[in-house]
């Protein structure tokens, strides 16, 4: 029961949620459909051929603008479906806890 409640929570889209997936350099791009989501993970339906694109990392577009996107890597394929697990970036400089925005840049102008 206790590994029950540390798993991250995931929502379902018993009609999917229709986003894209694209290369890390803009070459390729294809129309996906949503069917679950966590912080961690996804599980994403392609339309289209995956066959020959680099599934080692790319993006998850949630928008049509592009400005909602998640940055992934391939975990798992069966068929048309796909598991991606979201990457993290690495770690910003910290500020000071208790400095605002504002105070921070203005120490950097006084450097």
């Amino acid at each position: 029961m206790a590994e029950y409640a540390k798993r991250p929570e995931r929502v379902t889209f018993s009609r999917g949620y229709g986003v894209c997936i694209m290369g890390i350099d803009g070459t390729w791009r294809r129309a996906c459909l949503l069917r679950a989501i966590s912080d961690h993970d996804a599980i994403l339906s392609v339309e289209g051929s995956i066959q020959g694109l680099n599934l080692k990392e790319f993006f998850l577009l949630l928008s049509s603008t592009g400005l909602a996107y998640r940055r992934c890597e391939l975990v798992r394929v069966n068929g048309t479906e796909i598991d991606v697990q979201f990457l993290r970036g690495k770690n910003k400089k910290k500020r000071p806890a208790g400095v605002s925005t504002q105070e921070s840049l203005m120490m950097r102008e006084r450097i």
